[in-house]
């Protein structure tokens, strides 16, 4: 089972609990606009194994990092009256939305725009970097990793996730080949070279176990299913004998937080059910703002305020997930 085979690889079950990888999401995004170059280097600064990378197209077919292709929420489109003819209505897995969309624009164009803070009115302090930076090619993305690997001296892995390939093939792209060549470009797409891939559609990963010898996670959650699969759920997905079929095409589940910790902070059964499947289990996401953890993790009644991420850490070691995204790793203790 090659799920099997990648747990030995990675050492995930055979490390202690201290070895959970600290996946930077969005890169620093608690401090920084998501998904800039900014955002990510903080994050390694910071300590981060990971950085994560959500990877849509452009136009020309260019992989750039927004969280969602609609960027009405992440950039300032909406203040450049030259592109006010593209926003346009789009029903993408399921659901309805009305903005601006990155395959409308060319990479010269969306160079144009600037990112901004997603959550101003949760991150207020984050708004002062609006404006500041441009949207990322994940081109350089790696370049920064590589850059700061030699400033550092330590290794930083990358954790791209491929976001709605389904919907975006029916607009001409075809997400895990823009990705694999991507890699190829980059010497990435090799065993060993420190990079896992997520999506939350099944087939992709299908297409992509026969494509790269690179972990992949099958990214899941608490409500709705894959959108490549109509009839499909999670809750189903997540069953010991839909975990064994995950198996057969991803090393990991990455996986909504309140799936694999209950309200006191113990493990669900998941986590021990995923790992007897043979597959990684990882969590998003951890944030430290009061809003975003458990009752017992609340610190006051502001739900803007920081709560007590360190004990949250603790109880996702003692849980024994293997890794964690979180908009914070500089408000994690040291690991090691």
């Amino acid at each position: 089972m090659r799920g099997w085979l990648a747990l030995i690889a990675l050492g995930a079950l055979a490390l202690p609990a201290s070895a959970t990888i600290v996946i930077g999401h969005r890169g620093a995004s608690g401090e920084r606009p998501e998904h800039t170059l900014a955002s990510y280097e903080r994050a390694i600064d910071q300590g981060a194994d990971y950085i994560e990378p959500d990877l849509v197209p452009t136009r020309d077919g260019v992989l750039v990092a927004r969280h969602e292709n609609e960027i009405s929420g992440t950039t300032d489109v909406a203040d450049h009256p030259e592109f006010a003819s593209r926003k346009a209505t789009r029903t993408i897995d399921g659901e309805t939305l009305t903005g601006w969309f990155v395959e409308d624009f060319t990479l010269a164009e969306l160079r144009t725009l600037r990112a901004k803070e997603r959550l101003p009115a949760v991150r207020k302090a984050n708004t002062a970097f609006d404006r500041l930076y441009p949207v990322p090619t994940f081109a350089e993305v790696i370049a920064l990793v590589r850059a700061k690997q030699a400033e550092s001296g330590r290794e930083i892995g990358i954790y791209p996730e491929i976001k709605h390939p389904a919907y975006l093939a029916t607009r001409g792209f075809d997400m895990p080949a823009l990705l694999i060549a991507q890699l190829d470009a980059a010497g990435l797409n090799r065993k060993g070279a420190r990079v896992f891939i997520q999506c939350f559609e099944v087939g992709p990963l299908e297409r992509l176990r026969t494509m790269t010898p690179l972990p992949l996670i099958q990214l899941v959650s608490a409500d709705g299913g894959p959108a490549d699969r109509p009839g499909t759920s999670y809750a189903a997905m997540l069953r010991p004998e839909g975990l064994k079929a995950i198996a057969t095409h991803a090393d990991g589940i990455g996986a909504e937080l309140t799936l694999l910790l209950d309200e006191q902070g113990k493990a669900r059964p998941l986590v021990a059910e995923a790992h007897r499947a043979g597959l990684l289990v990882h969590a998003w996401t951890l944030r430290r703002e009061n809003r975003f953890l458990l009752p017992l993790l609340r610190r006051g009644s502001d739900p803007n305020a920081p709560g007590d991420i360190a004990r949250a850490w603790k109880l996702i070691r003692a849980a024994g997930i293997d890794g964690v995204f979180t908009d914070n790793p500089g408000s994690i203790p040291r690991r090691r």
